[in-house]
């Protein structure tokens, strides 16, 4: 994936989650799809999701339980895992994660 976006609108106002442990701001690609940058803090959350996304991690270490699943997986920068839409999944964030999340 691509270390930049090229022609996109930002959103200012910050998307804050969880009591700020999860800050994002939208990004509106030229063909208007939509994508969340951001970062989580050290925490332990369940995000619920609409549109099936991709968690394309920059930097930090993370594990993820899909919902419906027992096992936990590991993830660190460099890396991405996929949510299906109308789900959820548990997060364990072990350092401060650096992501992109592309919608739909």
């Amino acid at each position: 994936m691509s270390d930049q976006f090229e022609n996109v609108t930002i959103t200012k106002k910050a998307n804050v989650y969880f009591d700020g442990k999860c800050v994002s701001h939208t990004v509106t690609m030229a063909d208007g799809s939509k994508k969340s940058v951001g970062v989580i803090f050290p925490s332990n959350l369940l995000f619920n999701t609409g549109a099936p996304e991709i968690m394309e991690l920059n930097a930090g270490k993370c594990r993820i339980r899909l919902q419906g699943e027992d096992t936990w997986t590991d993830y660190e920068g460099g890396q991405q895992f996929s949510v299906p839409g109308n789900s959820s999944f548990d997060i364990v964030t072990l350092e401060m994660l650096d992501y992109v999340c592309h919608f739909g």
